[in-house]
């Protein structure tokens, strides 16, 4: 089955945006289209801004002008008011951080128009409120993200619920949210299990040089893993 006309030529974009040059018979056959509609396919991209540039010919080839300006982003409307709603969600858990409020007035600078008062609508129309206790910090939110990405480890300072305060060598696995706070499951080096963590409670958190070969998760997911008895005895979310 052939895609739809704009996931098409998305998905060209991002073959042509992964650098050099690609011919029209090697594009026609990653999208499952034909050399004709490629051809159409490079045609709106140029009018969508980028500048693709064709070597003409029996062989002829794509590619995207170095240094080419970024055109207005390719979005549904639907998809701005996911992302500006996802935004607000943000912002209620990151209140002394400005990281939410500058990614809006970006979006707003790159949008095009019909766009841009879509995205104005939903950021008028919506408010999350402030839940006590949720405050997390953009930064330990993307050291944890680049080290589950990499197979890091991370140092940090933690404070349990009970006031006893530790350092903890972990790997990380993934970060959620739940009953409004956000945690951290994690495999517990020196303790040789996995835990949770709430966000909040974590500081002076840092990477650990190199990488390793992270523990595999021992449930089919998260969910799952927090209901079990085993779960709730050793591992309760605090």
């Amino acid at each position: 089955m052939e895609l739809d006309p704009t996931i098409r030529t998305l998905a060209m974009l991002t073959l042509l945006q992964s650098g050099g040059e690609r011919t029209a018979t090697e594009l026609a056959e990653r999208l499952g289209t034909s050399v004709r509609t490629v051809r159409r396919d490079a045609q709106r991209l140029r009018r969508l801004g980028y500048t693709v540039e064709a070597r003409p010919g029996p062989g002829s080839a794509y590619r995207l002008s170095p240094g080419a300006r970024i055109p207005p982003l390719l979005f549904t409307a639907d998809e701005i008011t996911a992302l500006v709603a996802g935004l607000h969600l943000i912002r209620a858990f990151l209140p002394e951080e400005a990281v939410a409020s500058s990614a809006l007035l970006k979006l707003d600078q790159v949008l095009p128009r019909p766009l841009r008062r879509r995205a104005a609508a939903t950021d008028l129309a919506t408010e999350v409120l402030q839940q006590p206790g949720a405050v997390v910090s953009a930064a330990t939110v993307g050291v944890i993200a680049d080290a589950v990405a990499e197979d890091g480890r991370l140092r940090f300072h933690y404070t349990d619920q009970h006031g006893r305060a530790s350092t903890r060598l972990v790997e990380p696995y993934r970060h959620f949210l739940r009953a409004g706070h956000w945690y951290l499951v994690a495999f517990d080096v020196d303790r040789d299990d996995w835990r949770t963590f709430r966000l909040d409670r974590i500081t002076d958190i840092s990477r650990v040089a190199g990488t390793y070969r992270p523990h595999t998760f021992p449930d089919e997911s998260i969910e799952h893993w927090l209901t079990t008895d085993f779960g709730r005895a050793t591992h309760g979310v605090a």
